[in-house]
């Protein structure tokens, strides 16, 4: 899926403005999701950039953009400003009151040492959707505690809802607290501009990684508080404490499948294991977990991935592949979705990415802007605020603004 990054946007938020103070994953992710429904995103950064561009994941670095800077700051511009310069500021300030939201995620006390805080920028502007992220909320105990994602998933509890029993805690595969708050924050923005619609009025929006990867965990928490059942981890490495078996990733003969809660029954006579026939499916799953999970992987080792998908199909059982990246680029249906986009980039050329995880009949999402260059747009960003040629080139002289030549 080829998008034109010159088109004039008719996505769903065209016309909004975003002033977005954020870095490393959390932030930046929710910011770019507005800016892939249409929102004018300006990413107000240090003079050299922001963190993340100088911390790749895994090392991919690229040409001038790495990685991971280049996956979370599509569809903005850059303005690169030194807001501990009282002319930094000013900029910020002339930008802030023609914005529609502003996020930022610095440590606390830091927005408001700098004079960006709520109160100062809802001053200038009061009809501004001001979202404040944070790692375990505004003040409290843990407020001052570096909100780093395994660092939450640690204190989340969900470690413990997979895994054997006596072996260390299970980790998700993924940015999962990062990737969940930045739902969450984006989540917040629609709707406080929904109220703002309606109102007219601004507000300040809190949001925190850890209330986010809690109430991610709404069914396992209601079955653990209100059914009163304690998270017991099993010998065999079943995949959710409270899913019955079995429910995990088997290998096979020639690669691993995955198998969510058959009926014992049906699952049994197809896998020709005669014990599953005799039992109970509304007890015997969670009374005899790592029995099933056992006699399961014995079974399933004997024919192909292939094989056993097909049968599986075949009888209404929950099944399907254990996929690497490759194999994700390829699946027919990953490619009948155009789940990933390609688009042209200024520094680091032909780049593929996943895409919008949602689709508008008449306002469709667009790749715009690649993940710009340090300050990119400083000058364009500054002309639309009324400053001449001038005014910018002392803000540069300065060292107050800087760009990336074009």
């Amino acid at each position: 899926m080829v998008q034109d990054s010159t088109k004039e946007s008719k996505a769903v938020l065209s016309g909004y403005k975003v002033v977005d103070c954020t870095i490393a994953m959390a932030g930046p992710f929710a910011t770019q999701r507005l800016g892939d429904l249409g929102a004018d995103v300006i990413k107000v950064e240090p003079l050299d950039g922001e963190w993340q561009r100088h911390t790749p994941a895994g090392g991919a670095k690229g040409k001038q953009v790495n990685a991971s800077f280049l996956s979370l700051n599509r569809n903005k511009r850059s303005l690169a400003v030194d807001l501990k310069n009282d002319a930094g500021r000013a900029v910020l300030f002339d930008l802030v009151r023609s914005a529609d939201v502003f996020v930022q995620n610095y440590r606390p006390g830091v927005a408001k040492r700098l004079g960006v805080d709520y109160a100062s920028l809802a001053a200038i502007n009061p009809s501004l959707v001001y979202v404040s992220m944070s790692g375990y909320g505004e003040d409290g105990p843990y407020a001052h505690r570096p909100g780093q994602d395994l660092l939450l998933q640690g204190m989340s509890g969900a470690m413990l809802s997979t895994g054997r029993a006596g072996e260390p805690p299970s980790p998700a595969g993924q940015y999962l607290v990062d990737a969940v708050a930045a739902a969450t924050a984006f989540e917040a923005v629609l709707a406080a501009l929904l109220h703002r619609e309606r109102t007219g009025e601004g507000q300040l929006v809190s949001v925190n990684m850890l209330d986010a990867i809690t109430t991610l965990q709404m069914q396992e928490l209601s079955v653990y508080m209100q059914g009163g059942l304690p998270q017991k981890r099993s010998a065999e490495p079943h995949a959710h404490v409270y899913i019955r078996a079995p429910y995990g990733a088997f290998a096979t003969s020639d690669g691993y499948v995955i198998v969510a809660m058959p009926s014992l029954k049906t699952f049994g006579g197809v896998i020709g294991e005669p014990s599953f026939l005799e039992m109970n499916d509304t007890t015997d799953p969670w009374t005899y977990r790592d029995e099933i999970f056992a006699r399961t992987r014995d079974r399933l080792a004997v024919k192909t991935s292939a094989e056993w998908l097909a049968l599986f199909d075949q009888n209404g059982i929950w099944a399907g592949p254990v996929y690497g990246y490759e194999d994700l680029l390829n699946d027919p249906q990953i490619r009948h979705n155009g789940t990933f986009v390609e688009y042209d980039h200024r520094t680091e050329g032909r780049v593929k990415a996943p895409g919008f995880p949602y689709k508008f009949s008449k306002t469709p999402a667009s790749v715009r802007y690649g993940a710009p260059l340090v300050g990119e747009h400083s000058r364009a960003v500054l002309a639309e605020l009324g400053y001449d040629d001038a005014a910018v080139e002392a803000l540069l002289r300065d060292r107050v603004i800087n760009e990336t030549a074009g």
